[in-house]
């Protein structure tokens, strides 16, 4: 039976549209905000308002944070294909900027934890919020099992200690999606959930930090000393399944992997396209219709390059699809990170190198690319840990055996 490789017809207009953006209002401010870190992006507050309105006019396909909601027998929801125009969208939106899109207002790691997690009272109660993700502790980095930050019952609050390290728009964005332990005795069962608004007492940005790359979207280190949340802000269940495990906590990156791995997706694809068109001015010409054996050496490595895109980008979609298709799509999310983590870096550093000094001055954005697409195969989970993972998912086999 063929396989159809090409983009669903349904999705191809809203993917233009979203490329046209990323090419005449991201990559012209490129440079200035990786220049400028820190300073915020004031011309995504008309993107926003943008995207606001084809969101409330259904013209968006539902693209944006969309979320891996699971049914009673732990399949995801039917969410009418907005996954999968989610991570085509996002692959668009970084082909422009990787860190213009983190920077994106409404647009942050925590309002996919929201879409995935939270019951249908929460999604009302905080659809319009920007709300950046807090898991990485000093402590710990991918294993998100090692959660030590504490949430004690108080009455109808919760009180949260702990730091936070590595929030992604930790300063701008209006809330913070909180992970804590309800009982560290009780292992990844009792790890849930929170949000909490910025402004709440207890609640505080320490520091922002300099970065190798992504420098357009602030990451800061916030702390939370005696914090007093709503219990209603408990995100899905407040009980502690000890049979469930981690599931509902790790529903959330059933979400976000697809969608990291469609931001590498598209930086990659950005380093592709213009070394293309670099090496055609140097003369080099690529020939898709001759084996790569015949032709130069570097037009070799760039078919080479572009074949191994293609594999990450098919594993995305699928992620995304099966999201879209009632399918549980853990190994899926997990794979798709992985393959496209380690394809983003090695796509744009070797973009780099073929264009030599071109590829390393600032001239281009060729370097900036190369630096950008390391975060992108770290966050949200090592490469290590993916291949973890996957591993443990395939021979059948818990963390416990296999770490």
């Amino acid at each position: 039976m063929p396989i159809n490789l090409d983009d669903p017809k349904r999705f191809r207009p809203l993917r233009e549209q979203v490329h046209q953006v990323a090419m005449n209002m991201l990559r012209p401010i490129s440079r200035k905000y990786d220049r400028a870190e820190h300073e915020y992006p004031k011309e995504l507050d008309m993107l926003a308002a943008m995207a606001d309105g084809l969101e409330q006019s259904g013209t968006s396909e539902g693209a944006g944070a969309a979320g891996v909601r699971r049914t009673d027998d732990g399949s995801t929801g039917n969410r009418n294909g907005s996954n999968l125009a989610s991570v085509m969208t996002v692959a668009e939106m970084c082909w422009g900027d990787v860190g213009l899109l983190l920077s994106m207002p409404r647009q942050g790691l925590g309002n996919s934890a929201i879409a995935s997690v939270a019951d249908d009272e929460q999604q009302e109660r905080f659809k319009g919020t920007w709300a950046s993700m807090a898991i990485t502790e000093p402590a710990f980095g991918s294993d998100s099992a090692q959660v030590s930050t504490t949430a004690v019952k108080d009455g109808d609050h919760y009180v949260l200690n702990g730091e936070k390290i590595f929030v992604t728009s930790g300063e701008r964005s209006d809330a913070v999606v909180v992970w804590a332990t309800l009982d560290k005795s009780l292992g990844r069962a009792a790890i849930k959930s929170f949000v909490v608004p910025k402004g709440t007492p207890g609640l505080k940005v320490e520091r922002l930090e300099q970065k190798l790359g992504i420098r357009a979207s602030d990451t800061a280190v916030i702390t939370f000393t005696d914090c007093r949340v709503p219990a209603e802000n408990l995100l899905g269940s407040p009980e502690v399944d000890t049979k469930q495990g981690f599931a509902g906590a790790m529903a959330t990156f059933d979400n976000t992997r697809p969608i990291v791995a469609s931001m590498a997706i598209g930086c990659a694809r950005a380093a592709l396209d213009l070394t293309r068109d670099l090496l055609e001015k140097a003369g080099v010409v690529v020939d898709y219709d001759r084996p790569a054996v015949t032709q130069s050496a570097a037009a070799a490595k760039l078919l080479q390059l572009e074949s191994d895109w293609e594999g990450a980008y098919l594993l995305m979609l699928q992620a995304a699809w099966m999201a879209d298709n009632q399918k549980p799509n853990s190994l899926e999310a997990s794979m798709a990170k992985a393959k496209a983590g380690r394809v983003g870096s090695d796509v744009t550093l070797s973009c780099v190198e073929l264009c030599s000094t071109v590829g390393y001055e600032e001239h281009e954005l060729l370097e900036k690319w190369a630096r950008d697409s390391k975060i992108l195969d770290i966050f949200e989970g090592t490469q290590q840990i993916q291949q973890l993972i996957v591993a443990r998912r395939v021979l059948g086999i818990t963390s416990a055996e296999l770490r």
